[in-house]
């Protein structure tokens, strides 16, 4: 890898003959084979020889010696980020030094392993109810993005007994429960997130009480803020919205190909950013022109027509774009490290293209192109149950909501002649 980054010999001369030459050059390998790109290596090669004099200085001689003078190396590489002129970008420059330091040592020194900048969080309640999370994710079959919700809320639960002094939770009382959704809620969370945890708070006493932890179901006493059903009206935006956002995605290069058959098929079978991260090759039959959406909510599989215009992006997307792997998911990110895109990944491309067309919609993201093909569908005339069907609806009620999408329709209907109505 060093030949292909560095044109000159000489260059690569100095950097094998370095004291550090042979972890550095594995280390510049490793990244190639992980799909890094030239320019990342002649980035991080300079660092790496700077490390090097900059240990030696300090009167290193071995490689054992090495994570010894990865803080003081940092520190004088990059100011004081108090000090400096933009805080963010100096935390951010002193991150990649420290990352690009760590990892030439994880491979001079095999066995080596960095240090977590925080501590990982345990799993609470382990001690009082260690089954409980099995119980999640095999009794009531939560996803794993599902557990981990339940995760952040009980360890503010847990964190809270433990400053009032609680130890065991036989000793929960309704008043203690209720002073602990007061202190949430007085954080500034919004309704619908002080909900969530009521329910998280009812799932865990639920089954504290059937353990016999608790003398009595105190999941009847947790309080949640009223909230009242089609309250808000969905995130939709219009199909010349739409138009503008897949205008504005560049075709012609690898990341726009991708995005461009991501964006059709979140517009065109509403869905969540999750099923279009899970699409693998299997479910595409080109044969039937058929999209297969496997693992939907409540174990649903949908079996859609494959839209032209979707199978041609998804075409263009295979034959000048996809990555060569061995893994059968449809989509790749393209930063290095080389692995499949996740929801996360589904919805900021989204998001961010909303952005570059300047659509102005509350929390843009991927369900905001599930809203818009929802509502395309209520204007075309299609009934409710058709449309919850389509996106994937787990509940007819979810799919009440769109009721309220036509704006335009009830602005005239309240503006309107009203004695014309009689």
């Amino acid at each position: 890898m060093l030949e292909r980054c560095f044109v000159r010999p000489a260059t690569v001369d100095r950097v094998r003959d370095c004291w550090i030459g042979e972890p550095i050059e594995r280390y510049c390998d490793d990244l190639g084979a992980r799909g890094y790109a030239l320019r990342t290596l002649y980035r991080r090669v300079p660092m790496l020889m700077a490390f090097a004099a900059f240990a030696w200085a300090r009167g290193a001689r071995s490689w054992a010696e090495l994570p010894a003078h990865v803080e003081p190396f940092v520190l004088e590489r990059v100011p004081d980020a108090r000090l400096a002129a933009s805080p963010v970008l100096a935390r951010r420059d002193r991150n990649l030094y420290r990352s690009v330091v760590e990892g030439l040592i994880e491979v001079a020194l095999p066995g080596w392993r960095r240090a977590s900048p925080r501590s990982k969080p345990g799993v609470p309640f382990v001690g009082v109810a260690p089954d409980f999370w099995d119980f999640l994710r095999e009794e009531r079959g939560l996803r794993e993005t599902t557990v981990r919700v339940y995760l952040h809320w009980l360890r503010q639960f847990e964190a809270y007994l433990g400053r009032v002094g609680c130890a065991d939770v036989a000793s929960l009382s309704p008043a203690l429960l209720s002073a602990f959704v007061t202190e949430v809620a007085a954080r500034g969370y919004a309704a619908c997130s002080v909900s969530n945890l009521v329910g998280v708070l009812r799932a865990f006493l639920r089954y504290a009480h059937g353990l016999g932890l608790v003398a009595r179901d105190l999941s009847l006493v947790v309080e949640a803020p009223q909230q009242y059903r089609l309250a808000v009206v969905p995130r939709s935006i219009s199909w010349d919205e739409v138009r503008r956002m897949l205008e504005v995605v560049d075709r012609r290069t690898v990341v726009g190909r991708r995005d461009y058959a991501m964006l059709l098929l979140l517009v065109t079978y509403g869905l969540r950013a999750r099923e279009v991260a899970a699409l693998t090759l299997d479910d595409l039959d080109w044969a039937r022109d058929r999209l297969l959406v496997r693992d939907r909510k409540r174990d649903h599989t949908t079996a859609y027509p494959l839209a032209p215009l979707v199978g041609e992006a998804i075409v263009a997307y295979l034959q000048a774009g996809r990555p060569a792997s061995e893994d059968r998911r449809l989509f790749f990110r393209f930063l290095a490290p080389v692995q499949p895109i996740t929801f996360e990944g589904v919805s900021c491309c989204a998001r961010r293209y909303l952005l570059l067309a300047g659509v102005d919609v509350p929390r843009p993201g991927s369900h905001t192109l599930r809203h818009a093909c929802a509502q395309r569908l209520l204007d075309a005339g299609f009934p409710l149950k058709t449309i919850g069907d389509y996106v994937g609806h787990g509940s007819p009620a979810s799919t009440q909501i769109y009721t309220k999408v036509q704006i335009e329709q009830l602005r005239e209907v309240a503006l309107g002649d009203i004695e014309s109505l009689s």
